[in-house]
Formats: C-alpha cells, sequence, structure tokens
C-alpha cells in the first residue's frame, strides 16, 4: 500500500461513509462459520476488524494495514480480542492460511494490482472466501479534476502524480483468475457521498498521500483550495469484489509463493 502518515484520529472520526459501505460487505459473509478464522486487510482504525469479532464469536480474527498510526489506534480499540499487524498487503505472509479475507475502503491504495491478488490467494486456504470493496474505475473522477487543476496552478509536484489504482471488473476478474480464484463476480457501484465534514474527511480521506509531497508551508493552501473546488456528493464509485480460492490449485507452502 501507499506509505503515507495518515491522522488515524481524524479518519476515525470521520470515516461514517468508509463505515456504511463495510457493513454492506460483511453481510456478504452471512455463510462463514463462527469458529472461523478472518483477515482484515486494510483494517485502519479497526472499526470494521470490531464488527468481524461478532461474525466469528469462537473464532479468530487477524488484521493488517501499512500505516503505523492506523495500526496504534486499532490495538487500543481491539486489545487483545484480535492480532494487529503493522504490514503491507504486497508483503503478506501468514504461518497459516485462513478462512476468509475482508477488505473495505484500502485496496485501491495498492499500487501492484497483478501482485496483490497473488497475494491474497496465498493467505487464503484452498476454497476459502475473498470479499472485498474499493475504489473503482470512475471512482472521485470529479474530485481528480479539481486536485489536477490546483496542482497545475502551483503544485508542480503533484501534477500526475495518482496514489491509486481504480480498476474495472473485467481487469479485476483476469487478474483474480491467474492468481488461482473461482467463482468470481467483480462489480462497480456508484455511491455519492456526503461527509458530514467535508473539510476533514476530504484531507484526510483524499488528499493524505498529495500532502505527504508537499513541503510544509504549502500544504495547507493546496488541501484548501482543493476543499473549496469540490462539489457535493462526492462521486464515489466502488469496485465489489467476491471470490474463492480454488480448492483444487496448488498447495500452501510457507514462503515458496505455492497457490
Amino acid at each position: 500500500m501507499v506509505s503515507t502518515p495518515w491522522d488515524a484520529h481524524t479518519y476515525d472520526r470521520t470515516s461514517g461513509p468508509q463505515q456504511a459501505w463495510a457493513t454492506e460487505v460483511l453481510a456478504r459473509l452471512e455463510g462463514i462459520t463462527q469458529d472461523a478464522t478472518v483477515l482484515d486487510v486494510g483494517c485502519g482504525t479497526g472499526r470494521v476488524t470490531e464488527a468481524l469479532l461478532e461474525l466469528v464469536p469462537s473464532g479468530r480474527v487477524l488484521a493488517i494495514d501499512a500505516s503505523a498510526d492506523m495500526v496504534g489506534l486499532a490495538r487500543t480499540r481491539l486489545g487483545e480480542r484480535a492480532q494487529v499487524f503493522c504490514q503491507d498487503a504486497l508483503d503478506l505472509d501468514l504461518d497459516e492460511p485462513v478462512d476468509a479475507i475482508v477488505s473495505t475502503a484500502a485496496l485501491h491504495w495498492v499500487r501492484d494490482h497483478e501482485r496483490l491478488w497473488s497475494r491474497l490467494a496465498r493467505a487464503l486456504r484452498p476454497g476459502g472466501v475473498l470479499e472485498i470493496q474499493c475504489g473503482g474505475e470512475g471512482n472521485i473522477d470529479g474530485v481528480r479534476e479539481v486536485i489536477d487543476a490546483v496542482a497545475s496552478d502551483g503544485a508542480p509536484e503533484l501534477v500526475g502524480f495518482s496514489p491509486w489504482v481504480f480498476a474495472g471488473p473485467a481487469e479485476t476478474e483476469g487478474r483474480l483468475h491467474a492468481a488461482g480464484f473461482t467463482a468470481t463476480r467483480c462489480w462497480l457501484e456508484e455511491r455519492p457521498t456526503y461527509p458530514q465534514d467535508v473539510d476533514a474527511f476530504v484531507r484526510t480521506s483524499i488528499l493524505a498521500a498529495h500532502l505527504e509531497r508537499l513541503p510544509e508551508e504549502r500544504r495547507e493552501p493546496f488541501a484548501a483550495a482543493v476543499v473549496a473546488g469540490v462539489r457535493l456528493p462526492l462521486d464515489y464509485v466502488r469496485l465489489n469484489v467476491s471470490a474463492v480460492r480454488c480448492p483444487t490449485r496448488g498447495r500452501w507452502a510457507v514462503g515458496h509463493g505455492t497457490v
């Protein structure tokens, strides 16, 4: 994932839209057994991880995030109820495979989707399920136009820069099949979004990586100009992914990448 210093406390306070989307993803795990082992990839501050605990009361929940600040807040929230690690999704390496992987509002920050799905396949047992939602093709197009316009007017470091991969369903299905997934279903869903605190939401959920690339004295003017230029609703588009790791492909082999 993009290595970005997140404002975890502000994200936790303003991430209502992300939590609403996550509720729909967790509903797709309705048939999971109560003693399953589940991995939350890109757990953020642990709110979704906490909801996962209710689905597997006699099971085990693991969680990873690339941000040390996010992980710190998640560990405070979850205590000993879940195991939370600071780890990039592209470096994911578990001692044992899990029964299900969930990720919400995170994987568009991973720059290499070819490697991503293979890593997730390695972490799943044969027959394990994958339920994902992240930014998809067309996500925040209007907001990105504003960002590009502000960048071209005084932030040359940001011209042509994007920290995201907003993939479409067809290319994602191809990557899933190549990684060893079956029963794949990928679809886009428009989710017009009205954050309660637009200023904090845009700065924290959208601009974190952009602001990191700017000198500190130029961050506030840039962020203020982008916030002033965006219009509600924010034009979010979500890529949903449901898949099963092929029960007959390869075997689990720690450290060898065998799937």
